[in-house]
């Protein structure tokens, strides 16, 4: 396959198991990058056998990091995954057939499409896990990162594509994982909302809940996948009601933001 003026970019933190199937997954690129924020594990190491360059940067947070990534790479046209997302050999074919006319183009965004496989097997029916759409090739005077913590994007003003095929998210190997994610989350979601002195209105909190989990499991089709549909849908619900919970206390305690730090750092949920 021939390669491109193209990076690959991963952020990673302690993902050995995870970041040599990422990496492997785009052959074509002429650069592969890992922005790498204190690995314990065997990271750093599998990701340079796998033919990475390894910058290290202390975390930033998730959109801070994408665009500090951003300013390490080689090339222009930048592909954005994640450890625990790889092509599909579909996409990677796609690519390769339409990359060059892609990055002699005017576009700013290519959008692909995130297929999700969850407790060992692919969503069937859960609407935002099968074709979700991502904006992750991009070029990067055309397109910058969002600074939030978390739930990042990126932001252009210009014309986009949408590519066909897939490629693939290994969502949360686990549910402990999955809880794990929850709590980092919600704890760098509530610190964007304590800085923008968001109101607190705890009375939303149950509604939230509610609509949420409705909203999952019977309008985003979450009950045809069965009881993984049901667990999805649960889990949402929660990271919502939990978000407003925590922002809560925070504003109510605000002793709460160090203790909490100190806990999720010992414990390797925080960096």
């Amino acid at each position: 396959m021939p390669t491109f003026p193209l990076t690959l970019v991963v952020i990673t933190h302690n993902e050995a198991n995870a970041i040599g199937r990422c990496l492997d997954s785009v052959p074509f690129a002429a650069e592969k990058l890992v922005i790498d924020s204190g690995s314990t594990d065997d990271t750093v190491a599998v990701a340079q056998a796998h033919g990475a360059r390894v910058v290290q940067q202390p975390w930033l947070g998730f959109g801070p990091q994408r665009n500090f990534a951003t300013t390490q790479c080689q090339h222009d046209w930048i592909l954005a995954l994640d450890a625990d997302e790889y092509l599909s050999p579909a996409l990677a074919s796609e690519l390769e057939q339409r990359l060059a006319e892609l990055m002699a183009s005017d576009i700013c965004v290519a959008y692909l499409r995130r297929a999700t496989i969850f407790m060992g097997a692919p969503m069937r029916w859960y609407l935002p896990s099968v074709g979700e759409k991502m904006a992750r090739l991009f070029h990067r005077d055309r397109a910058r990162w969002t600074d939030a913590r978390v739930h990042e994007s990126l932001r252009f003003d210009g014309p986009s594509v949408l590519l066909k095929a897939p490629f693939n998210h290994e969502n949360n190997p686990s549910l402990p994982q999955k809880q794990i994610k929850v709590l980092r989350y919600a704890e760098l979601k509530c610190r964007d909302w304590l800085e923008k002195d968001k109101p607190v209105r705890m009375w939303q909190t149950p509604f939230v809940y509610l609509l949420s989990f409705i909203k999952d499991y019977l309008f985003r089709l979450g009950f045809l996948d069965g009881w993984r549909g049901f667990v999805i849908a649960q889990t949402g619900a929660s990271y919502a009601a939990y978000k407003r919970m925590r922002y809560y206390e925070m504003r109510r305690n605000p002793a709460s933001l160090d203790s909490a730090t100190d806990a999720l750092v010992r414990h390797g949920i925080d960096r």
